[in-house]
């Protein structure tokens, strides 16, 4: 086939691909949007956000004269923080990631793309600057800096057999990273990667991607269970004997997960896709906007 034509047919491809996902995530991003009233925070900006009491190590420059006179009280001005930040995101696209229990859900592979995709377009509303993990050469604000995620995102990853971001990333010290995977890997594994990238001082949030059945383990009777990465197949001649020990066994994969998460100071979320987005999108948000959100299962 002449190269022309596979260019035209790769072409109608994104063209078929794109639209919906991006849609769909600036929807989610919209409804989250409502629920908040923006990313406000104290920093090096020009509008003033509120007045507090003087503590010490502030600088004597911030001290607003005017105000203290009124009181018997030191007041210093705090302004709205303005400056963009350095927030990089990441999706597992391995083949585990491509599984739905039902044809009414989607794939865990789909939610976390819209997840992705909703949280960058959140976020750049905020003003920050995004990149995607492996895939953007450096982060970007605006409509162009989004449609350039969510166009890279349709395309074939280098990286599509890898179910945890690769160790040589090249991100700067202190920039923010948000991790979306359905984190099945060994915990070790899982534990490496983060502290990998949380010592060079990047805050972290991990959210976790799974089918209801990965919870609940629904099946009855004769079952098999035939693995996606080339990790064979299991017959069960009763599975439902062996569904609380199995609750038992990703419960305790759970705690492990929030705890390493908690060792470096990084935050742990997770998501059903049998659940609207939009819960988990919010909290995952509001984590990035300095909420307390370690350790919460958001739904």
């Amino acid at each position: 086939m002449r190269p022309a034509l596979l260019t035209q047919q790769r072409a109608e491809q994104l063209a078929s691909t794109l639209p919906p996902l991006l849609v769909a995530a600036e929807r989610v991003a919209m409804t989250v949007a409502q629920g908040v009233h923006g990313r406000r925070r104290v920093g090096q900006g020009e509008t003033f956000w509120q007045f507090r009491r003087y503590q010490p190590g502030d600088s004597a420059e911030d001290i607003d004269w005017r105000q203290t006179a009124k009181t018997d009280r030191i007041f210093v001005r705090e302004t709205e923080w303005e400056a963009s930040e350095s927030v990089w995101l990441w999706r597992d696209s391995s083949p585990s990631m491509h599984w739905r229990s039902n044809q009414r859900l989607p794939e865990k592979s789909e939610r976390a793309d819209l997840l992705t995709l909703a949280l960058a377009a959140l976020l750049i509303r905020g003003g920050e600057q995004v990149g995607l993990i492996g895939a953007t050469p450096r982060p970007s604000t605006g409509r162009a800096a989004l449609t350039r995620i969510a166009e890279v995102m349709a395309l074939p990853s280098a990286d599509a057999a890898r179910s945890l971001p690769p160790a040589d990333i090249p991100l700067p010290r202190y920039a923010q990273v948000a991790l979306i995977s359905d984190f099945l890997s060994p915990l070790d594994s899982v534990a490496a990667a983060v502290r990998r990238i949380a010592a060079r001082g990047i805050k972290g949030y991990l959210l976790q991607v799974l089918d209801p059945a990965e919870e609940t383990l629904p099946f009855s009777g004769r079952t098999r269970f035939v693995g996606l990465e080339n990790d064979g197949e299991l017959l069960v001649p009763r599975v439902e004997a062996l569904r609380g020990d199995y609750q038992a066994a990703l419960a305790a994969h759970v705690a492990g997960l929030t705890d390493i998460a908690r060792q470096v100071g990084w935050t742990f979320l997770s998501h059903r896709t049998d659940r609207p987005p939009e819960a988990s999108l919010l909290a995952l948000f509001m984590a990035f906007s300095g909420g307390a959100f370690a350790g919460a299962r958001s739904g």
